[in-house]
């Protein structure tokens, strides 16, 4: 009912349809339509029907216009509504009385209205939490177990087996419950160890794990080696520097100590060819 009546409020040339939901918004938009199509149609659904004081074998053209007016608007409205609406104003004499009816149904009167709204701040007011149902031991017992969530049904089904919920207390089974608890804790940390180890030995073991282990030693291998051949290069470039060095000293002294000896014989040969010469004279 609800997209018809979205439906046939698209039209401006008929009134927006009301099947008993959302009187305001139908209000307003039917206040709008009626204003639309004729004011003076408006004014007769708010205000009510045009007089007319002569009898109907006395009417004259404007006595017969007015009857006119105030039929138009109630068949304005009569439009606008479903027939169960309808049938809620169907006794009604005057558009006006049709409008006030539907308002007093949908909204109630000023009086009503105020004394809707009283009762609703005294509430508000007056707010507490009301005195609610005592329960017996064995039915809080039982309450708690219903509450546990379905992993917990191994236990309940146990404590019940076990126990006589009419004669157990409530402190009784909360601390079965906390021991329980504690257990699950204790052997979830447990098994979840237990998977760590497990997945940590089974990379150890594969393949990936024993390639990478390989790559490794290999890399470290390769540096090693690097390293020894720069130490080579390295003490095999030293050595050379330093036997050239050796060399050259030696070279030098050679020279030098030839140098020496060669300067010492030219002087012998000198001094004996000069007392030789004295000696011819």
């Amino acid at each position: 009912m609800a997209t018809q009546s979205n439906f046939e409020g698209q039209s401006v040339n008929r009134p927006p349809l009301f099947d008993g939901e959302d009187y305001p918004y139908w209000k307003t938009r039917m206040e709008y339509f009626l204003q639309w199509h004729d004011y003076q149609i408006w004014s007769i659904v708010e205000e009510g029907d045009l007089l007319v004081t002569n009898e109907k074998v006395q009417w004259i053209d404007d006595d017969r216009k007015k009857i006119s007016l105030n039929c138009n608007a109630k068949s304005i409205l009569c439009c606008a509504l479903s027939k169960k609406e309808f049938n809620r104003i169907s006794a009604c004499k005057s558009s006006m009385e049709m409008w006030e009816k539907l308002r007093i149904t949908y909204e109630g009167t000023d009086k009503v209205k105020e004394t809707r709204i009283d009762i609703l701040v005294t509430q508000y007011e007056r707010f507490q939490m009301q005195s609610g149902k005592i329960y017996e031991t064995a039915d809080m017992v039982r309450k708690i177990l219903r509450s546990l969530p379905s992993c917990w049904t191994p236990k309940v089904t146990a404590i019940e087996e076990a126990n006589d919920l009419k004669r157990m207390s409530v402190e009784k089974l909360i601390g079965s419950l906390m021991a329980h608890e504690i257990n699950m804790e204790r052997l979830g940390e447990s098994s979840s160890r237990k998977k760590h180890s497990n997945a940590l030995k089974a990379e150890e073991d594969s393949p990936e794990a024993s390639s990478s282990e390989n790559e490794s030693d290999e890399d470290s291998e390769n540096e090693e080696a690097m390293l020894s051949r720069r130490l080579q290069r390295i003490l095999a470039n030293k050595k050379k520097f330093q036997s050239g060095r050796r060399h050259f000293k030696k070279n030098k002294d050679l020279k030098r100590s030839d140098g020496k000896e060669m300067k010492k014989e030219s002087s012998k040969k000198f001094k004996k060819y000069k007392k030789k010469a004295m000696t011819t004279a």
